[in-house]
């Protein structure tokens, strides 16, 4: 072999060898993605807003909780639940147990923060399955630089009571999402209040003679509550047992919740499924709610509400209000109610004000709501009040424009099948019914039989508007047309 040949040999397998190790150090990096987040800051359950939320460093149920700096994940759980892909955060990879019994408040909160900052198309947080995460209470602060995925398929767990709650944090709400942006927070996991201990307090009403309350003690927390936040998911989750509200909606915009499962005992109070506050279009799609108190709740400055595909039972049915409290002005718009279910509830769909409010509430629609066994399946009261001791007052929260359609089903013979008492001083106005369908059901024992006679009929005070199709029963109380005089104040205006 001349020397030109073996040259050109050597440097022939030096160059296959370059390519052949190129190549495994390309695969090997493939297969091992290893991202490296930015240190957690201190876990500050506050973060920048304790005197807003009344939250403080906060001690453990059962031990002492070391709040310095979360050590930075040695490897971060790519992809999803299952771990493949990336941008993927598994709140293990911060320290969290899992075990039901550890805090792993910082962990969560590390994760937040970690995932917030990063500038990417939906960076997710996965709260593992098989695992029950114990967290204090705790803010998830917003804005993000990009839209997160908060993906639970896991369980988790409060404190267990009042007695396990942080001495020096608020007992009103649990967990807070706050200005957060195009938050997607979904899965197939568990919120789960462990609520029985605060339902017990004395002050419940449930707990005194007759319904009344006992003094002591009665704050109770919302289990999860979003706040200040826009382009909001919330799909696939289930939530039981909240000590109060389920989940709470405040100051949102363009809301989308779907596929929900909400449970909670018949005598749990104060639990109602959803509550939505001053939030404006609203989607609230396929979900399952029974509880001690409304399924969904509107409260005021909420406008541009779309309810569908629901069943509530046992509950107290979809509430509007109540609106109108100590003189407060409400306004609520432009909701729609359409093929939900309601059953063994208290009620099915109700507006609710107090004397003395002003504001209105306007354009609502229900339709093709099916019912089972409800009391008060259609009722509007401008007389709420919670005693006996509410005095009488002239203004009111205007009512108008309310359509009832296709609401057909049986009720509990106990209550007339359509309530409507409205304010003297202001009545509702352009109330249209239309393939109302409601018969007394049996087996209530309360009615020995349910001859016509033997029932309340349909009830009605100073309520304008008209009727469509025959009715049944028949609603001769509504009044035709528009009253003779409307207050002159600006009591509707809003």
């Amino acid at each position: 072999m001349t020397r030109s040949s073996i040259i050109f040999a050597v440097l022939l397998c030096f160059l296959i060898r370059s390519i052949y190790g190129r190549t495994l150090t390309l695969f090997t990096m493939n297969d091992n993605v290893v991202m490296s987040p930015s240190p957690a800051p201190n876990a500050d359950i506050g973060h920048a807003h304790v005197d807003r939320y009344g939250h403080g460093p906060s001690p453990s149920h059962g031990r002492s909780v070391d709040y310095s700096p979360a050590p930075s994940p040695s490897h971060v759980s790519n992809g999803s639940a299952s771990g493949q892909g990336e941008n993927v955060y598994d709140v293990r990879s911060f320290g969290a147990i899992g075990d039901g019994l550890t805090d792993d408040t910082v962990a969560f909160k590390s994760a937040w923060v970690t995932a917030c900052q990063v500038e990417c198309a939906n960076p997710k947080i996965v709260v593992p399955r098989g695992f029950t995460f114990l967290l204090q209470p705790l803010i998830f602060t917003g804005p993000c630089k990009s839209e997160v995925v908060f993906q639970v398929e896991g369980s988790i767990v409060p404190p267990d009571g009042p007695e396990s709650w942080p001495k020096k944090i608020s007992k009103k709400q649990w967990l807070i999402f706050y200005k957060t942006h195009g938050l997607i927070f979904q899965g197939s996991g568990l919120i789960d209040g462990r609520g029985e201990k605060w339902w017990n307090l004395p002050c419940k009403p449930h707990k005194g003679i007759n319904g009344t309350t006992l003094p002591g003690p009665c704050d109770s927390p919302v289990a999860i509550r979003f706040f200040g936040s826009t382009n909001l998911t919330v799909k696939g989750i289930k939530f039981i047992n909240s000590p109060e509200f389920h989940i709470r909606f405040d100051a949102c915009q363009n809301v989308h919740v779907n596929s929900l499962v909400i449970k909670s005992p018949g005598y749990s109070p104060n639990t109602d499924g959803i509550h939505v506050e001053n939030t404006n279009d609203v989607q609230i799609y396929n979900s399952v709610i029974s509880n001690g108190d409304d399924c969904i709740s509107i409260g005021a400055g909420s406008h541009n509400l779309d309810i569908k595909n629901v069943t509530c039972g046992p509950s107290h049915g979809i509430s509007i209000g109540s609106l109108g409290v100590h003189n407060s002005k409400a306004c609520v718009s432009n909701i729609t109610v359409t093929n939900c279910v309601i059953k063994h509830s208290d009620n099915e769909v109700r507006i609710k004000t107090w004397q003395g409010g002003s504001g209105s509430v306007s354009d609502i629609t229900f339709d093709s709501i099916r019912m089972d066994t409800v009391r008060n399946p259609v009722m509007i009261d401008q007389y709420y009040c919670l005693s006996k001791n509410c005095s009488n007052q002239t203004s009111a929260v205007s009512i108008a424009s309310i359509s009832y359609s296709n609401i057909k089903g049986t009720y509990d013979p106990r209550g007339p099948p359509l309530h409507l008492a409205c304010s003297d001083s202001v009545p509702c106005t352009n109330i249209t019914i239309s393939g109302l369908e409601l018969h007394p059901a049996s087996g209530t024992g309360s009615v020995p039989t349910h001859k016509y006679g033997s029932i309340e009929e349909p009830f009605c005070w100073n309520a304008y508007g008209s009727l469509g199709a025959f009715t049944i029963p028949p609603v001769y109380c509504l009044l035709e047309g528009s009253p003779l005089d409307v207050p002159g104040i600006d009591i509707g205006i809003c």
